[in-house]
């Protein structure tokens, strides 16, 4: 029901900052609760942040807490992922993904339960 794209990976300094943007497709954005992910090379995939429906409610791993922060413009379909003070151990390709929840309030953390993943982007951290 819904194509996802992540855009804005790339290379960046520690210390420094990238935007990544999820574009969504149709007209039923508001439907999904979202989420960003990460893997990096030989490790799964974890989870990074998740934003509620309507971007009320968000939720950030600990290990970017004060750094990163998500948030979601409906009426663009679009999810972004704003990563500052970037750190080597953020190297990683990052997913963006969505749920089709029937609550606006639900944050979703676990991989298993999200229904729709985007291809991915590359980010590299280098010290």
């Amino acid at each position: 029901q819904v194509q996802l794209v992540e855009s804005g990976g790339g290379l960046a300094q520690a210390g420094g900052s990238l935007r990544l943007s999820c574009a969504a497709s149709g007209r039923a954005f508001s439907s999904y609760a979202m989420g960003w992910f990460r893997q990096a090379p030989g490790k799964e995939r974890e989870f990074v942040a998740a934003i509620s429906r309507n971007g009320g409610n968000t939720r950030l791993a600990d290990s970017v807490k004060g750094r990163f922060t998500i948030s979601r413009d409906n009426a663009k379909n679009a999810m972004y992922l704003q990563m500052n003070s970037l750190k080597p151990e953020d190297t990683a390709v990052y997913y963006c993904a969505a749920d089709l929840s029937t609550s606006v309030y639900t944050i979703v953390v676990a991989t298993t339960l999200y229904d729709y993943w985007g291809q991915g982007t590359q980010v590299t951290v280098s010290s």
